[in-house]
């Protein structure tokens, strides 16, 4: 069953830190977003395999948003 690691803050992808195929453990972080001048790294909520990266370094994205699939 697939889990969605979602953006929490509205703001703009600054650095995508897994790659297809690698495994994450929760709570690890997947993807910093940058917002008002700070960094929010967004965590893996279970431990998986990263299936895709929807979002690219530079895009705006809003809270609730789905950056990356996990296996």
């Amino acid at each position: 069953m697939p889990t969605s690691v979602n953006a929490h803050i509205t703001g703009t992808v600054w650095k995508i830190e897994v790659s297809p195929g690698d495994a994450v453990s929760e709570g690890q972080t997947c993807v910093i977003l940058e917002s008002m001048k700070m960094e929010m790294p967004v965590e893996a909520p279970s431990a998986g395999r990263v299936e895709t990266i929807h979002v690219k370094e530079g895009q705006a994205v809003n809270e609730g948003d789905v950056l990356v699939t996990l296996a």
